[in-house]
């Protein structure tokens, strides 16, 4: 029984503001332990409901924020940049399950550190005119290869957001959203505990289903009109508002493919405190 983590980090233990989370910082350092220790605590309850193999993807900026040398040693760990299917790599591996570890709100809502992709020049995303945070778009393309969505965990305002786009999946709350730069957080040892609980109860619905594959739309509203502009260079995307580029895919890992372009160039095309 072959499980994918997809670990990011803003829904960690503990993590409430940008410097825990910005590769380099003092508090980056702290909380690299404590990130490492949820996976391990995730690790840890889905080997002993059953797991033969936990692959584990870093999906946070860098994407070499886990403490490999501290990792658990029956896992595997997918580390570095660049992955074409970036936070879902390995999905398309046989898996059968996936777990989103430490995930967040999307841009425009609530939560602690909430963003989609680009941590503030986008103020909203769409798949197929719903509102999208990341957990959204990735459980769109774990359907796209028949792997249920097993647990997820991060704030609470993570969770409400898993309640629509995966409702059968394991929630787990580690801490309560206060305002984007503060939470009521649990320890990590109470914490480590609700994960590998979790990990064990859902280990129940491991096991691949029906492959789901349709086209797909996704839309994206920025903060300032000439990264809308600079998206829109990019050939089948077009721009339908000062802010707003909008594109189709005939599925969602054509979808996710376009997706990274498009915040690529728009990330590229910020200057400075202007944005």
């Amino acid at each position: 029984m072959r499980i994918m983590i997809s670990a990011d980090m803003e829904g960690a233990t503990g993590v409430t503001w940008t410097e825990d989370v910005i590769p380099g910082t003092e508090q980056w350092q702290r909380f690299r332990r404590l990130f490492t220790g949820d996976v391990n605590a995730t690790i840890a309850g889905l080997f002993n409901a059953g797991a033969t193999d936990v692959l584990v993807n870093e999906a946070h900026s860098s994407q070499r924020n886990l403490l490999l040398e501290d990792l658990d040693g029956r896992a595997r760990m997918l580390t570095g940049r660049h992955k074409p299917l970036s936070m879902m790599q390995g999905i398309d591996t046989g898996v059968e399950g996936v777990v989103f570890l430490g995930y967040h709100a999307g841009a425009g809502f609530d939560g602690v550190l909430s963003h989609t992709y680009l941590e503030n020049q986008i103020t909203g995303v769409w798949l197929d005119d719903v509102p999208a945070s990341e957990g959204r778009l990735n459980a769109a393309m774990a359907a796209e290869y028949g792997v249920p969505v097993l647990i997820v965990s991060g704030d609470d305002k993570a969770c409400d957001d898993a309640q629509d786009y995966a409702p059968e999946a394991e929630l787990v709350t580690v801490k309560e959203c206060v305002s984007r730069y503060a939470a009521i957080c649990l320890p990590p040892a109470r914490t480590a505990e609700l994960l590998s609980s979790a990990a064990a109860e859902a280990m129940n619905r491991a096991g691949r289903v029906e492959r789901y594959t349709t086209p797909h739309r996704i839309e994206v509203e920025f903060d300032a009109s000439h990264l809308a502009q600079a998206a829109a260079v990019i050939p089948t995307v077009e721009q339908i508002g000062v802010r707003r580029v909008g594109f189709d895919a005939p599925d969602m890992t054509e979808a996710m493919k376009a997706f990274k372009i498009v915040t690529a160039i728009a990330a590229g095309a910020v200057q400075g405190i202007y944005g």
